[in-house]
């Protein structure tokens, strides 16, 4: 069970280095789900000496006023053999095998924090200390609690530890180790008075009675160990730490723990209770209970752990990939980005996606309408009929048909129809258009690079203009045609005005009457309907081979042959990433990376037996 101490170790000093501390942070934080002890009490309370007898060592800084301006994070280590040493996390790979110089590096890293000043930080520091003589534990050193600021240090001093002390203690899954002094009235512990409001029925608070020792002559505390002036769910416990003298003199650690045993065994008062004081049992019964809270947290932490990974996965998801640094990998990136912005476009115009539809109404409903519309009895009325026709002859009047009157009055009437065929392109052309705006919001990736967004998007519609320009010729190619070259047999199958009773050898002048010329009007009209008739099938087709298919085809491929000669440079400038975006990045990937070598942690450990 040890191993699950040794566990949380290693997540709590994982989420530190990816500055997961316990802040406010808009990223999932599996600090908070770590069970901890934090060790709370007022400046003076004895609370370094009850860590340095815990640990055995002298490594605390010390001196007047507030000495502690950092969270520090003891994680204590139980190895073999004689040898014992000190980590920081900050100077990695270096031991400390001197502890005065752990005490230097304490002050000297909150230093580096702070200034020279009387400031505090809420970033921990990280001390694993690795002896025999330890149990397996892990404790929260917090600034110590004051009511008054001292020079060099802003009046918001007292709140601002208070709210950092709270900002720990406040946790659900954070133990209390509230130090108190003997020698002072409990009604005014500053340890016991911010416990009671985070954790008034005392669940999760251990009481600490210091300097137990330097009470009144004929004073006790019995009634604060038995629970009786201050009832918490757990015993209170009482310790004996070195004096000043002691201190000063370098007493030794380990006859300081004897002294303790044999002051609790030799006081009457306290002989009843010398079996659960001192700081040995101290660190025996937090180690324990340590252990205990951190298995029952476990089904805890795996689902943070889960929920946290997912929704890692799906915001680095949508972040995007990182970019390539070579000029081979930032080209290929781009063309990858491409050929899903080209098949999001396809799926719009196949029909996996909406917009292609649009396409069909105008072959299917506004074409047809607009040739419907052309005016064609303006140019078949009686008297444009009449002129065109005698225009025709010229200063010969025509000896059988007026052919070329026949021809200038078709030709008058298909060339009306390149406005609508005109119109048809445009139109293709704008619906093609817009389904680029839309495969460029659709494609996720480019959301990420705006400059490529812009590149894109401005390739396609001078490809698209160069595919209407070509579609407009073409198609207007299909009018001219019509109009170069009359379908013959249509003319032959008409009924000759002999046939109708006419005579042939009549005066040519007599047959430009109006019946004659009505004739006329209304075999052009017939015509021109079998012509109209047969551009509403060809146009769509010409304007779907020009454009449409094209867009499908060729869309971007102007655009990768100039990608072809970029120099990386160029290339680099096309994956303009928002610092911001491949800061989050970088840290999402960091923490998931945390999440998931957690979870197999946690998978290795938390059920071995």
């Amino acid at each position: 069970m040890e191993n699950l101490i040794s566990l949380v170790n290693k997540l709590q000093r994982a989420c530190t280095a990816l500055g997961d501390h316990g802040e406010e942070s808009a990223l999932p934080t599996l600090w908070d789900s770590l069970p901890a002890i934090a060790v709370v009490g007022g400046q003076s309370s004895g609370k370094s000496s009850v860590l340095e007898s815990v640990v055995g060592k002298d490594f605390l800084p010390r001196g007047s006023g507030i000495v502690t301006r950092r969270p520090l994070v003891l994680q204590l280590t139980r190895i073999d053999g004689p040898g014992e040493y000190a980590e920081f996390m900050h100077l990695k790979k270096k031991r400390f095998t001197d502890f005065a110089l752990v005490r230097k590096e304490i002050a000297d890293e909150t230093d580096r924090a702070t200034g020279r000043t009387k400031q505090i930080s809420t970033v921990p520091i990280y001390l694993s200390i690795y002896s025999p003589n330890v149990v397996n534990l892990t404790l929260i050193d917090l600034p110590g609690l004051t009511k008054v600021a001292v020079e060099g240090q802003p009046d918001s001093i007292v709140h601002d530890i208070e709210n950092m002390v709270r900002s720990f203690i406040e946790k659900p899954n954070c133990i209390i180790l509230a130090i108190s002094p003997a020698n002072q009235d409990l009604a005014t512990s500053d340890a016991i008075k911010i416990s009671r409001e985070v954790d008034p029925k005392g669940e999760r608070t251990f009481g600490v009675l210091t300097k137990i020792d330097l009470m009144d002559k004929g004073t006790d505390a019995v009634d604060i160990l038995e629970g009786r002036s201050y009832r918490l769910q757990y015993p209170w416990i009482g310790v004996v730490n070195r004096s000043q003298q002691d201190i000063n003199k370098n007493v030794d650690m380990i006859a300081a723990r004897i002294r303790e045993r044999e002051y609790f065994a030799s006081i009457p008062e306290y002989k009843h209770l010398a079996h659960r004081m001192g700081s040995e049992h101290l660190a025996k019964m937090l180690s324990k209970h340590l252990e205990s809270v951190i298995k029952s947290r476990i089904p805890g932490i795996q689902s943070l752990i889960s929920k946290a990974t997912a929704e890692l996965e799906t915001e680095l998801c949508r972040l995007g990939k990182p970019i390539a640094s070579d000029a081979g990998g930032k080209l290929y990136t781009i063309m990858e980005i491409c050929r899903m912005f080209d098949s999001i476009y396809k799926e719009h115009l196949d029909g996996a996606r909406s917009g292609g539809e649009k396409i069909y109404y105008i072959f299917d409903n506004q074409f047809p309408v607009a040739l419907k519309r052309l005016q064609f009895e303006k140019h078949l009325a009686m008297e444009n009929v009449k002129k065109l026709i005698t225009q025709a002859d010229g200063y010969q009047p025509h000896l059988i048909a007026p052919e070329q009157g026949y021809r200038r009055l078709i030709e008058s009437c298909l060339v009306s129809i390149k406005g609508p065929a005109e119109a048809a392109v445009d139109a293709v052309h704008a619906i093609l258009k817009e389904l680029v705006h839309r495969a460029i919001k659709e494609t996720h990736e480019l959301k990420q690079f705006p400059t490529l967004r812009v590149e894109v998007g401005s390739a396609a519609f001078k490809a698209l203009d160069r595919m209407r320009d070509e579609s407009k010729k073409n198609t207007l190619m299909l009018v001219d045609m019509e109009c170069s070259y009359l379908t013959v047999d249509f003319f032959r199958k008409l009924p000759q005005d002999v046939e109708k009773g006419g005579s042939p050898t009549q005066s040519i002048f007599d047959r430009y009457n109006d019946s004659y010329l009505k004739r006329i009007g209304t075999n052009v009209q017939a015509y021109v309907n079998m012509v109209c008739s047969t551009l509403r099938n060809s146009i769509p087709k010409s304007i779907v081979y020009c454009q449409v298919r094209e867009a499908k085809r060729s869309l971007l491929d102007h655009f990768f042959t100039e990608l072809g000669a970029r120099e990386t440079k160029q290339l680099s400038k096309l994956l303009d990433e928002d610092p911001e975006v491949m800061e989050r990045r970088a840290k999402l990937a960091q923490r998931l990376e945390l999440y998931r070598s957690a979870q197999a942690e946690i998978d290795a450990v938390a059920w071995a037996k």
